[in-house]
């Protein structure tokens, strides 16, 4: 290429790139990442992670679950298969906001729960109220999931149509590890 023509070619490219915005000075620290969910209180429902086998107290298999992190650890979701053949998913996570941690379950029934709560007594205890749409009545649930020694997970669903007063027995599973 002739000397003139490179030194055009140049003026043309220069010309090109004179409305761009400036490239970022080589010395310019990255934007910083937003924190990973490591500290302590996202992990306190990792016990729960994992395949399981889930039976009711008298031993019957009423259920598998499937309960695996996502998003860098940040959020757990169950993935439940009843032997009835109800299906349902929830959504798992420790809320910084709140402090709290919070669970949206939904399922092949059209069913609908929001629950909140932390860790009381060693157990993961979330609570949350429901509003039948037909009567208009209000039910508090409570469900707690404990860890026990063995490795395997008890969770306690307890319901209440009277404000609390008196709770009845929603469904009580013992989650053992699938092999």
């Amino acid at each position: 290429m002739a000397p003139r023509n490179f030194i055009a070619n140049c003026l043309v490219g220069f010309a090109a790139t004179a409305g761009a915005p400036a490239l970022v000075d080589a010395q310019t620290p990255p934007p910083s990442k937003p924190p990973a969910c490591t500290a302590p209180e996202h992990r306190q429902f990792d016990f729960w992670q994992g395949d399981w086998d889930v039976r009711d107290p008298s031993g019957k298999t009423v259920g598998h679950n499937r309960i695996a992190p996502l998003h860098g650890g940040c959020v757990l979701e169950e993935s439940w298969a009843s032997t009835n053949g109800v299906t349902g998913t929830s959504v798992n996570i420790y809320d910084v906001d709140t402090g709290r941690w919070h669970q949206t379950w939904v399922d092949s029934t059209g069913g609908l729960l929001q629950l909140d709560g932390g860790i009381v007594d060693g157990k993961m205890v979330l609570a949350g109220e429901s509003v039948a749409r037909a009567s208009a009545k209000t039910t508090r649930h409570r469900i707690a999931w404990t860890p026990l020694p063995d490795g395997r997970v008890r969770q306690l669903w307890e319901s209440s149509a009277d404000g609390g007063k008196s709770w009845t027995v929603a469904f009580d599973g013992l989650y053992s590890k699938r092999p």
